[in-house]
């Protein structure tokens, strides 16, 4: 009935759709399970993709021929760049997409795909033999064999849905949870974990009233995701913003001896960064308010997403409270929000390219390795999809530095660091962000897909090295141009910035902290005749590069310092057990971790200098 696959993907939410064409356009024939067909690229949550780190994220998933970008672009109903008033490595993009779309625009491109098959069922187990994963086990019995796995279960693996003191099974709002994946990965010797995160209640938008809110446009011109030709927003939807009162935290505090969190019938750990609202009055006692962001759920429907107001109390609790935040007088609602409590594997269980280390061949991706958010499941499916590829070919893994890509943060983060709550990628994560910034992710990660032979990467590939060009050309003309008094100081006085004296070189005047180039070229007639053939993009690259050398060049600095570590590799199966030189915490962490380099050995919680100087002298340096 079924072929022998490359690769088999159970789930496809974020991370099972990336994981399933980042193999397919490396050449792998891929199977793509999901218990539900209708809700592929469901967005479970938030109607939105990207955000600070997140809209880096996608840009680097772009970058490496992902599809996250793509279809957001096509999707989206509003766009904006968060952070603008900070430095470049803060700027991030942040799309509101049209719920519905999105995940048709998903189901569209994958069905496209001649390389991809599907089958809607519930996996319950993996095929394993001599220490190999061999294909997967079907709720149905049926055994459908594959080369390698890669397991994106989401929030489905023995999930538990709480509202106030009801609590059902469920993978998410009317679906059931995936049950025996976890139960047989236990019983082969890996370790699991629970962890929780919530969703707050849907609402009637006809039902509020916007004119008692603060409204909040979208970027004009609209920016994109993806490098490719994907369609430009003209039309955009606004979203509001709104706060709690004391009133609105006094008619939660009633239902708090309900709620799950604070019984303790949720056992794991919910998002740090974000919380339930009950969990910010609780911590935040001192906060007479809190900010809701209002916002639409697509084109077509009156369905509102209350971004802020993630809960699990009673239903009635919810709707009381609802009803006394300005312009929810006359709230309608949908559903109420709830917490979900779902089985993690601690992610210290795997190796950098993230197949684990105790099956050949089994990548675990997404909320399974306990994170949290479309974007960090979507980054882990690609990454998972083209080590799956490259694990059958017996070719070596693809994995980022720290230094070259928010990917490679988050990975390294999760395999040396662990993570026994919800992790979430910030840009404060990111040591070298002036490097890692949303403008420059083409050229620092296409040319890596190009490398790997992606479907799409070729055309990628002349894009970058004319945007290179342009952007070395542009910075030659800024050193070398020069521009005078009357050309330059009407502009300079509509910006309170001081006048020239005399003829100096542009270089000079992009310096100051105030000018733009972007802005000089709109304002200066002389210099947007020399920019006349440069693209946006382009110009927007040289002058982060002209303005920024100075920092530029101190993060290079500080990667050639670290890339040193990262080139000492450390044997396969390195007896960490017998240095006995090493501290017991050293070796019972490097064992357990088993890093592929002393730059990864470093990084690991609890190993010291001095247990990096015995690994180097070990090693011959």
């Amino acid at each position: 009935m079924f072929p022998v696959y490359d690769v088999i993907v159970v789930g496809a939410g974020h991370a099972g759709c990336e994981a399933a064409v980042a193999a397919a356009n490396l050449g792998s024939r891929v199977l793509l399970m999901t218990m539900n067909m209708q809700t592929i690229a469901q967005m479970s949550c938030n109607p939105a993709m990207g955000g600070v780190a997140k809209g880096q994220i996608v840009r680097e998933i772009d970058a490496l021929c992902g599809y996250s970008g793509i279809v957001t672009d096509h999707t989206m109903v509003q766009f904006r760049i968060l952070n603008r008033s900070k430095g470049p490595a803060m700027w991030s993009p942040r799309a509101q997409s049209d719920r519905n779309l999105f995940a048709r625009k998903w189901r569209n491109m994958l069905e496209e795909h001649p390389m991809i098959d599907f089958w809607q069922d519930m996996g319950s187990g993996i095929l394993v033999k001599d220490g190999r994963v061999g294909g997967v086990r079907t709720s149905m019995g049926l055994e459908i064999e594959s080369k390698a796995v890669v397991l994106t279960n989401g929030t489905f693996l023995n999930g538990i849905i709480h509202i106030g003191e009801k609590q059902y099974g469920g993978g998410r709002a009317g679906e059931k949870a995936a049950t025996g994946i976890t139960e047989q990965l236990i019983s082969l010797g890996f370790e699991s974990g629970r962890m929780k995160t919530g969703t707050p209640p849907r609402i009637d938008g006809r039902s509020l009233h916007y004119d008692r809110m603060e409204i909040q446009e979208g970027d004009h011109p609209a920016g994109k995701f993806s490098y490719t030709d994907t369609p430009r927003l003209e039309k955009q939807l606004p979203c509001h913003i709104t706060y709690t009162n004391e009133k609105v935290h006094s008619i939660l505090k009633t239902g708090f001896d309900q709620s799950p969190m604070f019984t303790g019938r949720i056992q794991g750990l919910g998002p740090r960064y974000c919380p339930s609202i009950e969990d910010k009055i609780n911590r935040f006692a001192d906060k007479d308010r809190h900010q809701l962001f209002i916002e639409p759920e697509g084109w077509d429907t009156v369905e509102i997403y209350v971004n802020g107001f993630s809960s699990s109390l009673p239903e009635d609790v919810q709707y009381k409270a609802l009803k006394e935040i300005p312009g929810f007088e006359d709230v309608k609602m949908f559903r109420p929000g709830y917490a979900i409590e779902y089985d993690y594997f601690p992610p210290t269980q795997l190796s950098l390219s993230l197949e684990t280390h105790l099956i050949k061949n089994l990548f675990f991706a997404g909320q399974i390795n306990g994170t949290t958010g479309y974007e960090e499941a979507a980054c882990q499916g690609l990454m998972a999809g083209i080590n799956a590829h490259l694990s059958i070919r017996e070719e070596e893994p693809f994995i980022l530095k720290r230094s070259e890509a928010y990917i490679g943060v988050l990975i390294d983060d999760l395999v040396n660091k662990g993570t026994n709550e919800p992790y979430r990628m910030f840009t404060s994560r990111a040591e070298y962000r002036m490097l890692l910034r949303q403008d420059n992710a083409d050229l620092r990660l296409t040319p890596y897909a190009h490398q790997l032979g992606m479907k799409g990467a070729d055309a990628r590939q002349d894009r970058v090295l004319l945007k290179q060009l342009h952007s070395s050309q542009i910075e030659s003309l800024i050193k070398t141009q020069s521009v005078s008094p009357d050309q330059m100081n009407a502009y300079l006085a509509s910006i309170n910035s001081t006048p020239l004296n005399q003829k100096v070189k542009l270089y000079n005047i992009i310096l100051r902290p105030e000018i733009s180039l972007v802005d000089v070229v709109k304002n200066v007639p002389a210099i947007a005749d020399l920019m006349r053939s440069f693209d946006p993009e382009s110009i927007e690259l040289a002058e982060i590069d002209i303005k920024y050398e100075g920092y530029l060049q101190r993060e290079k600095d500080l990667v050639d310092k670290m890339n040193r570590l990262e080139e000492v590799r450390l044997i396969d199966n390195f007896n960490f057990k017998a240095l006995t030189s090493l501290s017991a915490e050293a070796r019972e962490k490097l064992t357990k971790h088993k890093p592929r380099t002393i730059g990864q050995a470093s990084r690991i919680s609890g190993i010291t200098p001095s247990d990096i100087s015995i690994l180097l002298v070990h090693v011959g340096r």
